[in-house]
């Protein structure tokens, strides 16, 4: 009988009947049976013991929520597997933009001491620029503004940890959680472990392309990535958006095989940005008063598979008319000319040893691109095929909440 796949699956061997190679973790279809067991764990039953749950004040409401103080962490799994996390939801008391960056969610495969998932929490949950918004996509959703869950599938074969640490300076009086998942018997092995990384640079060097996910060595899959940029108000209300995405796979040097052709079309719209929610791409937050935007994108319809080594970076590009980039170059601007549109295609200006002085040049009038130095942060989220990676450890609390903006929505 033909299988139908659920389209949000992010293995499509997940969908497969056990087998001698492994148990699967779901079915093809919601009226089959699986042999796997559900655990459901919280503060009601941390540990996902049968018949254990719910066992304080007598049965009734007893632990919904517990508290982090400043500076303390908070463990919110430990188990055995093998065994796979579907769902988890979280809500918080405090979602202030300095709590949603100094909370860091952690997470931890078969017993490793370092993290393969080591985020601010918000960002981890979609939440850039620490602004909450009431959305839904293929791998998270936020209701109604309070409260945080993540589809991703998260297997782990001898164990699973997952703590939220509280590095600020003010304790968070409320957290409750919900970690959905399926303990197996066995371990497949084409399954991966899911990892997320996450930096900021708070001032990019104009000409040197922003890293979303450094170079990482092993066999996966990339999944997307969540992007946020404070946009540098000395360029005025002029465009941000022009860099393009660039993917470099499986030894490429200095040019990648994967590239795209501007900001906005990465995240599939066209001339200009504003808010939408779509289950693959979309942007949070598009703020041309308080110049901030935060955006993402999901390869789970076009995956992205690595064999031996990934890389992914954007250009910090803008563009405005000739006059008025001209204007900015001469008012010492930060910017690196770039292109200037013509017929048929683009007129190239840019020369990294010798930048073009835009005034000196006999140029038709036109949309002319270049390189800018704007905030920006971005997590990228990924499967590999080993528990932990060699990234760097997550930037400290000062860089995490510096500038950040309180918005009245």
């Amino acid at each position: 009988m033909k299988k139908y796949l659920f389209p949000f699956l992010l293995f499509g061997i997940a969908c497969q009947p056990a087998s001698d190679s492994g148990q699967s973790f779901s079915t093809g279809a919601i009226y089959e049976y699986s042999a796997s067991e559900p655990r459901w764990i919280s503060f009601e039953n941390p540990t996902g013991t049968p018949g254990q749950g719910g066992i304080e004040n007598n049965g009734a409401k007893g632990h919904p929520y517990d508290r982090v103080a400043a500076g303390e962490s908070i463990r919110l799994l430990d188990i055995n597997g093998p065994g796979v996390i579907n769902r988890m939801w979280v809500t918080i008391s405090d979602r202030s933009p300095k709590m949603l960056r100094g909370l860091v969610i952690n997470m931890y495969w078969d017993g490793e001491t370092k993290p393969a998932v080591s985020v601010p929490f918000g960002d981890f949950f979609g939440i850039g620029l620490g602004r909450t918004a009431s959305y839904e996509t293929a791998l998270f959703s936020n209701p109604e503004g309070r409260s945080f869950n993540a589809y991703i599938q998260m297997p782990f074969q001898k164990a699973a940890r997952v703590e939220v640490v509280n590095e600020t300076e003010k304790d968070l009086d409320m957290i409750f959680y919900d970690i959905d998942l399926q303990l197996l018997d066995r371990w497949n092995p084409n399954f991966l472990y899911f990892h997320a990384y996450w930096q900021r640079d708070t001032a990019t060097t104009p000409g040197i392309d922003v890293e979303i996910l450094p170079l990482i060595k092993g066999k996966g899959r990339f999944l997307g990535t969540n992007f946020s940029i404070n946009a540098n108000p000395v360029y005025g209300t002029n465009w941000w958006g022009e860099g393009e995405a660039k993917i470099y796979l499986n030894g490429d040097g200095e040019f990648p095989t994967l590239v795209g052709t501007g900001t906005e079309d990465y995240i599939g719209t066209g001339w200009g940005q504003g808010s939408y929610f779509h289950s693959y791409q979309g942007c949070s937050v598009a703020d041309q008063q308080n110049f901030q935007w935060s955006f993402y994108r999901y390869h789970i319809p076009d995956p992205i598979f690595f064999k031996s080594d990934f890389r992914m970076t954007i250009q910090q590009m803008g563009g405005s008319m000739l006059g008025e980039v001209t204007r900015m170059q001469e008012a010492g601007v930060p910017l690196l000319p770039v292109t200037i549109n013509g017929e048929p295609k683009p007129l190239a200006l840019y020369d990294p040893r010798k930048p073009v002085r835009l005034k000196e040049a006999s140029l038709p009038d036109g949309w002319t691109n270049y390189y800018r130095s704007d905030d920006v942060a971005a997590v990228a989220y990924f499967y590999l095929d080993k528990p932990m990676n060699e990234l760097p450890d997550i930037q400290p609390l000062a860089i995490r909440q510096w500038n950040l903006k309180t918005v009245t929505e």
